[in-house]
């Protein structure tokens, strides 16, 4: 089973985004397409109820980013980054930079998978 922490009504700020656009519709794209139906990720997925499938159909150029988008795409991918545990002691969202979803999980707190 895996788990992942979800602050639910918890808002955070990202000081300064690392990762850039491209790569956060692709993580959070890959999120809704291979961990959408994951226990772990039930609450989240349901809370980015418009995020994750507008990260997707932008990343799949079914619909083409806005202004708005942009904020939602922001949000949902700052909510990612603190469900898993990438904040600091002020709250304070940390974006190291990531290219993939994977590499994220791998170097979670949060996120535990079990054998």
């Amino acid at each position: 089973m895996i788990r992942l922490d979800f602050h639910e009504k918890v808002w955070y700020t990202c000081k300064m985004s690392e990762t850039g656009p491209t790569n956060k519709l692709k993580i959070l794209s890959d999120l809704w397409l291979n961990y959408r139906d994951e226990e772990a990720f039930e609450e989240f997925v349901d809370y980015n109820d418009i995020g994750l499938p507008l990260a997707y159909a932008i990343h799949t150029e079914i619909v083409p980013p806005t202004p708005r988008s942009d904020l939602y795409i922001q949000e949902t991918f700052d909510m990612l980054l603190a469900s898993l545990g990438f904040v600091n002691e002020e709250g304070d969202v940390l974006d190291e930079g990531w290219n993939d979803l994977e590499d994220m999980l791998n170097s979670s707190t949060s996120y535990i998978g079990n054998d």
